[in-house]
């Protein structure tokens, strides 16, 4: 059953209107059933294209956290060929939080490194919601070194409301990990692309996505806070989360405009939940076009522009 969002009531309404006359479909009735369900469904589809046509930020944050919504490993089973995933940072433990392994994508060999937040609640508990703590960002460190010693490409997918902010990670250096693995993102000599797919939160993203090329599908977010977060700061409640949210800039458009992202991925009609393989599809054919425009530079070409790209965006308005 397909899980609907506050603001997609109406179109919750029309879809149980039409599931209900589906199921008197094979009842004696005088009235047209196949013509009535044909007449509500056009109406729930233009109601639904009307919705979408004009989200604000807070509805597209509502969509980038949709528990439907396609999350790293559904990207990797369906792009990644001959996937196998590498495990631990050599020095603590392994964090389930951040995916990582070789593989081939469309017949290129590549390292993809991503943040996974579960699709259930055993598999969101596991995960941890895909808030990574720091060996998880050590292990993507690990891996972005192998990509760059056997010359191989990098992919990063982001979806994380935020690095995981428990005391045992702060202890075992939260903060410098984060720095370490942006540091390691601008330092390494071959292609680096990173697409947020749903939530890009914090440092807890820009870990992964300090890269040549940033995606963002057309309905993610990427901020430096949560809504509830600069609320419950700015205004002391996170009822003000909307407005938060609206000043944050922090929709893949605003985002585009500013000029901090590289390009949006359209997404289906209604989100990317609601027709996973065509969004996962074009979200590949993106990448593929970004690695191979990047393949035509040297490493050390790839790493100054790369490190040129962030440079300017804080020279922007100076």
């Amino acid at each position: 059953m397909q899980n609907f969002l506050d603001f997609e009531k109406p179109i919750a309404e029309l879809a149980g209107k039409i599931e209900g006359l589906r199921h008197l479909s094979d009842s004696s009735s005088d009235v047209n059933i196949a013509e009535e369900v044909s007449k509500l469904e056009a109406k729930a589809d233009k109601l639904l294209r009307q919705t979408y046509a004009k989200l604000s930020p807070w509805q597209k944050t509502l969509v980038a956290r949709h528990p439907d919504r396609p999350h790293c490993k559904d990207y990797i089973e369906a792009l990644i060929e001959d996937y196998t995933p590498l495990a631990g940072d050599r020095a603590f433990a392994e964090d389930f939080a951040i995916l990582g392994g070789l593989g081939r994508f469309r017949g290129q060999s590549v390292v993809v490194i991503g943040q996974e937040k579960g699709a259930d609640m055993h598999s969101r508990v596991k995960h941890n919601f895909g808030m990574a703590r720091p060996e998880g960002y050590r292990k993507a460190q690990r891996l972005m070194d192998m990509a760059e010693r056997f010359d191989l490409p990098v992919i990063t997918l982001v979806d994380t409301a935020g690095a995981y902010p428990g005391v045992g990670a702060e202890e075992r250096g939260q903060s410098e990990a984060i720095a370490r693995s942006i540091e390691k993102c601008l330092a390494i000599k071959v292609p680096l692309v990173s697409a947020v797919i749903g939530e890009g939160g914090s440092g807890g993203a820009i870990a992964l996505a300090a890269a040549n090329t940033v995606l963002m599908l057309e309905h993610s977010i990427y901020s430096v806070i949560s809504p509830e977060g600069c609320a419950s700061i700015l205004w002391r409640s996170g009822d003000q989360a909307k407005e938060a949210a609206e000043a944050l800039k922090l929709t893949a458009q605003d985002l585009e405009t500013l000029g901090v992202i590289d390009e949006v991925i359209a997404e289906p009609m209604g989100g990317a939940h609601r027709a996973k393989d065509v969004c996962i599809a074009a979200l590949g054919d993106s990448i593929e076009k970004h690695l191979q425009e990047l393949s035509q530079f040297g490493g050390a070409e790839l790493r100054q522009k790369r490190r040129d790209k962030f440079l300017e965006m804080g020279q922007k308005g100076l």
